[in-house]
């Protein structure tokens, strides 16, 4: 099919145009293609503003509506969620609570080793950040510390063969009013993926559709829909809020690694230390 400024340039004979008709007509495929790829156009200037750090209003129980019991702590064992698991990665999830009352559940970022990732870096005590541009959005964590990068210029995923597993995945976005509507792939599989100490894992083949946005002046939320074909029977829905915190709030710089007071044992216990390097858990 021949576009406008194929006609143009087809309707102007004169050598010197040429190569400004062929120009213009790259131009004009490349800007069809970003739009395309994206599905919504980039460059708004009406973005919300939400400036600030934010906390999540509940404890790091990942999924709240479906915690057992009612209100469990993420530290407490015993404490589990109900996710649409497979018989597989259902009886995966009772192993890790089993280590988990054992002490014993190899929680990536107890040793303060690499990123909390995502979902979980979302799932976190500690400050969270929103940088909002018109071409990416940032999240920014004070726990782990953990980055990730929002792409919502109009790209589309890479090809698989140019990706690989990471602890944030690959991200891509776009607006619809003020929610900020974002798919995840290519995370970091099963014993990386982690959603919180009770032992929750996701497999390298999860997708992770979110959907952010202010409900009111302090108060965000996030819900984000799981699907993962290698552990879940179905769509996973689980929704988490955020207050903002007081205005003159600091972020800090958080670098547990550098006061790492959870040593593993020979036996695969997680040991929690005092100031003076003592062995503070009941043996």
């Amino acid at each position: 099919m021949v576009g406008g400024s194929e006609l143009l340039c087809l309707a102007k004979k004169p050598k010197k145009l040429s190569i400004l008709c062929g120009l213009l007509v790259m131009l004009v495929a490349i800007s069809s293609h970003t739009q395309k790829a994206g599905g919504q156009p980039s460059g708004r200037t009406d973005l919300p503003d939400w400036t600030g750090p934010w906390q999540m209003t509940s404890n790091t129980v990942f999924d709240q509506a479906t915690v057992d019991p009612p209100g469990g702590s993420s530290n407490a064992p015993g404490t589990r969620e109900y996710p649409p698991y497979n018989d597989e990665w259902e009886e995966k999830y009772a192993r890790n609570r089993e280590l988990v009352r054992l002490g014993q559940f190899p929680d990536t970022i107890t040793t303060c080793g690499i990123p909390a990732g995502f979902p979980r870096m979302m799932n976190l005590p500690g400050g969270i950040e929103f940088v909002v541009r018109p071409e990416q959005v940032w999240i920014l964590t004070e726990d782990g510390p953990n980055t990730m990068r929002i792409y919502t210029d109009g790209r589309d995923h890479p090809v698989a063969n140019d990706r690989w597993p990471t602890y944030a995945g690959w991200s891509v976005g776009y607006w619809e009013g003020d929610t900020l509507i974002f798919e995840t792939v290519s995370l970091k599989g099963d014993g990386d993926t982690i959603l919180d100490r009770t032992g929750l894992v996701l497999s390298e083949q999860a997708r992770i559709t979110t959907r952010v946005r202010q409900k009111s002046e302090d108060l965000m939320e996030a819900r984000f829909e799981i699907e993962d074909p290698v552990a879940l029977t179905g769509p996973w829905h689980v929704v988490n809020e955020y207050r903002r915190l007081e205005p003159g709030t600091w972020m800090i710089e958080f670098a547990c690694a550098e006061n790492n007071r959870n040593p593993v044992d020979v036996s695969g216990k997680t040991l929690t230390l005092d100031a003076d390097g003592n062995i503070l858990d009941q043996l």
